[in-house]
């Protein structure tokens, strides 16, 4: 019997083989492309690519509906009635996940809501963090968990630059004078997540091997990091050799351990092929 049971969605980006190590159950999000609703991680990143190409539009994607959830908390409960789920969200601020998760645990006991406020790897590098609490100390109240939990929700730096801006310009993110400009330029736009929203920033110019460099020390330069364990997000495209470089760099500046996110269907809709990322905690005195 466990204390703890971790929920959260796809839109984590959480690598499989951390959630099944650490036993956190997933809900698929819906990705809808030709009238078809698919359930992030049924169909490879790839077809969302091909539909694009296909269409010039990017898919329509949707939150778990309470029901979702609602039939995932009953199985937990009745496999284990002792148990209290802990449910770490995907942002609040772009989408209903969370909200609807409140709704399906109406008049249920056991069962805590916290908002990560993030998506991706931000959102997955907050649960882990849950996780390490949790196994530092299998006996931590509730109340004192849920405290720690949101702190790191406030000292999460996550950001990304989008792989292809076609993308940002199907989804109606960017307009064409704007699309047209920046292809001309060579510019691509930094997004970073702020307060659970997703806003760009600046602008990089280059090629997408400059750019990563060049993002990824200035995102040291900002921020006193946490030196343990730094996330770094991609989308299915982006060159080798820029992520061995990205890793390096990483390394270079002392993180112990580097742990690679790869967007699942819902997030690289938005992306696009070839984006780059990064995810973790700033010390705050």
């Amino acid at each position: 019997m466990r204390k703890y049971t971790i929920v959260t969605e796809s839109g984590a980006d959480l690598p499989q083989d951390l959630a099944a190590l650490h036993q956190i159950h997933v809900l698929p999000m819906h990705v809808v492309m030709d009238d078809i609703d698919y359930q992030d991680g049924s169909i490879p990143v790839t077809q969302v690519y091909d539909y694009h190409k296909r269409t010039q539009k990017i898919p329509s994607t949707s939150a778990i509906n309470p029901d979702e959830y609602k039939s995932l908390f009953q199985k937990i409960f009745a496999d284990d009635p002792e148990t209290r789920i802990l449910h770490i969200s995907y942002t609040s601020k772009a989408s209903c996940t969370y909200q609807n998760a409140l709704i399906a645990s109406t008049g249920m006991k056991n069962i805590d809501h916290i908002d990560s406020l993030n998506v991706s790897g931000g959102e997955a590098a907050i649960i882990m963090k849950a996780v390490e609490l949790i196994e530092k100390d299998p006996d931590i109240q509730p109340d004192e968990l849920i405290e720690k939990i949101k702190y790191f929700v406030t000292v999460a730096r996550v950001s990304f630059i989008p792989g292809d801006l076609e993308y940002l310009k199907a989804g109606g993110r960017l307009s064409n004078a704007a699309y047209l400009g920046a292809m001309i330029l060579q510019l691509k736009p930094l997004i970073e997540i702020v307060d659970g929203k997703l806003i760009a920033t600046k602008k990089y110019r280059g090629s997408m091997g400059h750019i990563a460099e060049k993002y990824l020390n200035d995102y040291f330069e900002r921020y006193s990091l946490d030196k343990e364990r730094l996330y770094l997000l991609y989308s299915l495209g982006l060159d080798e050799n820029v992520k061995q470089r990205m890793e390096g760099l990483a390394k270079e500046k002392g993180i112990k351990k580097v742990i690679w996110i790869q967007t699942g269907c819902v997030i690289s809709t938005h992306s696009g092929p070839g984006a780059i990322g990064a995810a973790g905690f700033e010390i705050v005195e």
